[in-house]
């Protein structure tokens, strides 16, 4: 078993959280929003993030708005609907019951399991 690609599972599993996280204060720009999920080490490259956006607007959980810039083209801000805001409600009861469960097991003290031997045959 490969730790690296577990960790990779965990934060692919993570990532549509954070970036709702990220979003709940207000909307943000993809590239801020890359910026922000780095600086928390949840390292994410364009490819993978600008599919997700796209899946949770189509779900109904974003919108976007074109904003102006002073460095180039109109930016695509996100934020959250009010349907997402309720789903961020929603997994952030699931994120304190799963994390709240993984921080029993871990305190948890099990007595050594004897696995019994194998018999050669």
């Amino acid at each position: 078993m490969n730790v690296e690609n577990a960790k990779s599972q965990m934060r692919k599993g993570m990532l549509e959280y954070c970036v709702l996280l990220l979003l709940r204060h207000g909307a943000a720009y993809t590239n801020d929003i890359i910026v922000r999920l780095k600086k928390a080490e949840l390292i994410v490259v364009e490819g993978t993030l600008y599919p997700l956006l796209t899946r949770l607007k189509k779900d109904g959980l974003l919108y976007y708005e074109w904003r102006e810039s002073t460095q180039g083209p109109p930016r695509k801000y996100y934020a959250l609907t009010e349907e997402g805001t309720v789903f961020l409600t929603q997994l952030d009861a699931a994120w304190n019951e799963l994390a709240r469960t993984v921080g029993l097991l871990k305190e948890q003290k099990h007595p050594t399991i004897q696995h019994p031997t194998t018999e050669k045959q």
